[in-house]
C-alpha cells in the first residue's frame, strides 16, 4: 500500500480474534452480547459481528442508529440519554426497527407520551459510581416513580436497567477494576431482586470494556455492551484489559524531519489524527502513543523507550533512542498504537487493511 498521509491501518485478523473472544466470553457466562459500535462505526466491521451470530447492537447516537439500521440492523439500543430534539428521527427509526432508548428522569415522560408515534423500549440509566449520567442506584424511590410513569405510557415499554462503569478507565490496577466491577455487580443484583418478581423479563445491562475483558463475575447480569474491545488500544493495554499484540489498529505516519541532537522524530500525524489523550508513564512523561514498525502483514511489538511525547495539530514528535533513530530516515513510515482507538477512528473516518481494502466509517 502507498501511504502518503496519516492512515489508520486495521489488522483484520486481530480484530476478528477480539470479536471471537468476547463472543465466547458472553456465551460461557450466559450473557447476551450487544456490542457497542461507537468504536468502529463501520458497516463492514458490523458484518463481521454478524458472522459470530450477533444480531443486536448498541450505539451512542440517533445518527449512528440510522446508519446501521439502513444496513439491516433491526435491534438497536441508543446508550445515550434521549435527546428530545431528535424526536422526528427517533420516530422514523421506531417505525422500522426495535429501538431502545435511555431515560434518566421522569421529566421527559410527558413529552415522549405526546410525541412518540411508535412504541420504543426504555432502559433506565443507573449511576453506579461513574457520576456522568443516570439515577443513583441507591435512589429506589426515584426509580420506582420512573418505572410507574413508564408503565402508564402506551408508547414506552420498560426493558430494564443499564449502566456504564466508566470509572474503571481511571483504575490503577486490574485489582481495582475488579473491585469496581464487583461492587456494581452486587448493587445490580440487589436492584434486580427488587423488581424481578413484577418484571419477569427485566434486563440488567453493563458495558465497560475493561471489566468485560477482565472479569468472570457476571452474577445477575443479562447483557454486556463493551465496544472498545474490537480494536483495543494503548489505554486498555495499560489498564491490563489486553496485551499490546491484541491492539488491532495502528496509525501509519510519514516521517518528515529528524533531530538527532534531541533524539526526536517529527511525523505527519497530530492531534487531529490521534486526539490528544495521553497516558502518564512510569517516568511521569505524557505518552500520546506507542511506536511500532510495519511489516508486509502486521506490525512489531512497541519499540522500547520510544513514544509520541508531543502533539500539535498536524505535527507529532517522537522521543526515541540512538538505536532506533539510526534506522529511520525522512520519508519512512512509522506506526502508532493510539491511546484511545475510539477517538482516533472517529477522527480518521476510514481504515485500510493489509489486503489494501478500504473499510468504511460513519
Amino acid at each position: 500500500m502507498n501511504i502518503t498521509k496519516p492512515t489508520l491501518i486495521l489488522d483484520k485478523e486481530k480484530c476478528l480474534r477480539n470479536i471471537e473472544k468476547m463472543v465466547s466470553k458472553a456465551e460461557n457466562n450466559n450473557l447476551t452480547l450487544r456490542p457497542h459500535f461507537k468504536t468502529h462505526q463501520s458497516l463492514i466491521i458490523g458484518d463481521w459481528f454478524k458472522m459470530f451470530g450477533i444480531n443486536s447492537i448498541t450505539v451512542s447516537s440517533i445518527i449512528m442508529a440510522k446508519y446501521f439500521a439502513e444496513n439491516g440492523w433491526n435491534d438497536i439500543t441508543v446508550a445515550f440519554p434521549v435527546n428530545i430534539r431528535e424526536i422526528a428521527e427517533i420516530n422514523k427509526l421506531a417505525q422500522k426497527i426495535k429501538l431502545n432508548i435511555l431515560i434518566t428522569s421522569d421529566t421527559i415522560i410527558p413529552f415522549l407520551n405526546d410525541n412518540l408515534k411508535s412504541p420504543v423500549g426504555v432502559f433506565i440509566k443507573i449511576d453506579t459510581g461513574y457520576h456522568r449520567a443516570g439515577i443513583a442506584i441507591e435512589e429506589t424511590e426515584a426509580i420506582d416513580n420512573l418505572i410507574n410513569k413508564i408503565e402508564l405510557s402506551t408508547v414506552l415499554s420498560f426493558k430494564g436497567f443499564l449502566t456504564h462503569d466508566g470509572h474503571t478507565y481511571h483504575a490503577k490496577s486490574v485489582e481495582e477494576i475488579n473491585d469496581i466491577h464487583n461492587l456494581t455487580i452486587n448493587k445490580f443484583s440487589k436492584l434486580k431482586k427488587r423488581y424481578i418478581n413484577k418484571y419477569k423479563n427485566l434486563i440488567t445491562s453493563i458495558g465497560d470494556t475493561p471489566a468485560c475483558s477482565i472479569s468472570n463475575n457476571f452474577t445477575d447480569i443479562d447483557e454486556i455492551r463493551p465496544g472498545n474491545f474490537v480494536f483495543y488500544d494503548f489505554m486498555q493495554a495499560n489498564l491490563g484489559s489486553c496485551s499490546t499484540n491484541q491492539i488491532a489498529v495502528a496509525l501509519a505516519c510519514p516521517v518528515v524531519d529528524i533531530n538527532a541532537k534531541r533524539n526526536e522524530i517529527v511525523i505527519y500525524g497530530g492531534g487531529v489524527h490521534l486526539s490528544k489523550e495521553f497516558i502518564i508513564d512510569l517516568n511521569n512523561n505524557k505518552n500520546f502513543g506507542l511506536i511500532v514498525e510495519f511489516s508486509n502483514n502486521g506490525w512489531s511489538e512497541p519499540v522500547n523507550d520510544t513514544y509520541v511525547y508531543s502533539l500539535s495539530q498536524e505535527h507529532g514528535i517522537i522521543k526515541t533512542t540512538d538505536n532506533f533513530l539510526r534506522k529511520i530516515k525522512i520519508g519512512d513510515i512509522v506506526g502508532i498504537l493510539p491511546v484511545h482507538s475510539c477517538l482516533t477512528a472517529n477522527l480518521m473516518k476510514s481504515y485500510i487493511t493489509f489486503e489494501n481494502i478500504e473499510i468504511d466509517h460513519l
